[in-house]
């Protein structure tokens, strides 16, 4: 029997012995006097608390015990000594174990050191832990199992349960910020009968009731717009989508999204929106416009610089910066052999051009950008949802916000002329005309203003304020292969 099967067993004697004495190891409900931080702002010599968590440590000193009580907020000492709590609950302590969950009421009191010590007067087993914390308490060291059992990740690992902190902070703050300015939160459908608000392939499912197959959402973009016909000028959602594809650093196929649209405003509006909710994001989260990256040691490998104003920029001007200022005067072959000779990249053949150049931009422009760079003016093929530009029908009136080399927000000026969105709709769909949102459409055909709107992924804004490398380290819990 290995040492890990050998403590378990151990602790399931324990458990039984518990049982014997009439102890139930899984105990009922004990109140606190707040979390073990509220219970240390309120700590004062002599008065009388009760702290509840997981014991972390312990320290034998014979007839009395030192342990170590902790919660997610922090720890606090608790002092166990036979002649306070009594022979019967002594003989209790020798069964419990690191891990386990207890009760403890008792007085406070500074030890010679100045440490905030309990000392127990009475205490209660509320959980018997049946297995050992992993690495006695220093953390998993396992990636995967990170991911796989959150739980021990978050018990043992203080820089993950902080950025998940962060992240339950950032959506709350992202709320009063919409709140703040006037915007209504909505909920959209998650099952739908056609995937439509971005290309991307979805998830299928069947409703038995109806005989109908339906998708999860890919996006809530054209019932948000819905919305905007049905006079709501300002919404928004903080959503989850789901896109049946591949797995990275960046995607996970469950994310959560931020999309938001205002009546009669444009894209360069609602660029400035999102300029100013990220930085106020990163103020109030962070407390600071400057956003450092570390490793895992600690060591700074990247500095993002929010202070406004961001810069904007022409996408074929941006191209045209990397690719040679006579990029668009070439034929179509004469760039795909550029970009292959010159820029070493791996062209397929079936790439239309828009998508040739689409391929140099995120390259050599997209990966290589660490400061916030709004893209402006991008095709029209790449973005059929957007209000075309009116100087140049080539292309659309939007953004596309690259910061540390990874798209953080599209926004556009949404296109609002049901016939030109059929039509856009069409060229996307090709053959498979039955993905067109015929109910979006005659919802257009009402009357949607003009507006402004944009997605941004929280996981990936997350990412960027937190410095977490993977998107599955902002993810509770990522989607994985089952352990065989």
């Amino acid at each position: 029997m290995d040492e890990e099967n050998e403590l378990i067993a151990l602790r399931r004697k324990k458990l039984d012995a518990l049982r014997a004495q009439g102890v139930e190891p899984f105990g009922v409900a004990f109140e606190p006097d707040g979390t073990i931080a509220e219970v240390r702002e309120k700590f004062m010599e002599g008065e009388i608390l009760r702290a509840a968590g997981r014991i972390t440590a312990h320290r034998d000193m014979g007839r009395s015990h030192f342990l170590d009580l902790r919660d997610a907020t922090g720890r606090i000492q608790i002092y166990i000594h036979a002649k306070e709590v009594g022979a019967d609950l002594i003989d209790l302590f020798q069964l419990l174990d690191i891990g386990d969950l207890i009760g403890v009421e008792g007085t406070c009191f500074l030890t010679k050191s100045g440490e905030p010590t309990l000392k127990a007067s009475t205490f209660r087993l509320m959980a018997k832990a049946l297995r050992p914390l992993p690495e006695k308490w220093h953390g998993l060291q396992d990636i995967e199992a990170r991911y796989r059992q959150r739980y021990l990740d978050l018990l043992t690992n203080e820089r993950s349960r902080a950025v998940f902190e962060k992240r339950i902070a950032i959506v709350r703050e992202t709320r009063r910020f919409f709140e703040e300015r006037g915007f209504l939160e909505v909920e959209t459908p998650i099952l739908q009968t056609v995937a439509g608000g971005a290309a991307a392939e979805p998830f299928s499912t069947r409703h038995k009731a109806l005989g109908l197959d339906l998708y999860l959402r890919i996006a809530p973009e054209l019932y948000l717009k819905r919305l905007l016909v049905g006079g709501f000028n300002k919404v928004f959602e903080i959503n989850r989508n789901f896109r049946n594809e591949g797995i990275s650093r960046k995607h996970n196929p469950e994310f959560t999204m931020l999309e938001a649209y205002w009546a009669y405003a444009d894209f360069e509006k609602m660029a400035s929106l999102v300029e100013e909710l990220i930085c106020h994001l990163a103020e109030k989260i962070s407390g600071s416009l400057q956003i450092e990256h570390r490793d895992a040691e600690g060591k700074i490998t990247r500095i993002i610089h929010l202070k406004r104003p961001w810069r904007r920029a022409r996408y074929h001007d941006l191209v045209r910066e990397v690719a040679g200022a006579d990029w668009f005067e070439l034929t179509n072959e004469q760039r795909r052999e550029r970009a292959m000779s010159q820029f070493k990249l791996e062209i397929l053949p079936r790439l239309d051009d828009f998508e040739v150049t689409q391929h140099v931009f995120e390259k050599l422009i997209e990966e290589q950008t660490i400061d916030p760079l709004f893209v402006m003016h991008c095709p029209k093929e790449l973005v059929p949802l957007a209000k075309q530009n009116r100087e140049d029908n080539s292309l659309v009136d939007v953004f596309e916000l690259i910061i540390n080399g990874t798209e953080i927000a599209p926004g556009y000026s949404e296109l609002n002329d049901p016939l030109l969105q059929r039509q856009r709709l069409l060229e996307q769909a090709g053959e498979e005309t039955q993905k067109i949102d015929e109910e979006f459409l005659l919802a257009l055909e009402h009357g949607m203003p003009p507006a402004g709107g944009f997605g941004m992924g929280m996981d990936r804004l997350t990412m960027l304020l937190t410095g977490a490398e993977s998107i599955r380290d902002v993810i509770l819990f990522p989607l994985l292969r089952p352990k065989k």
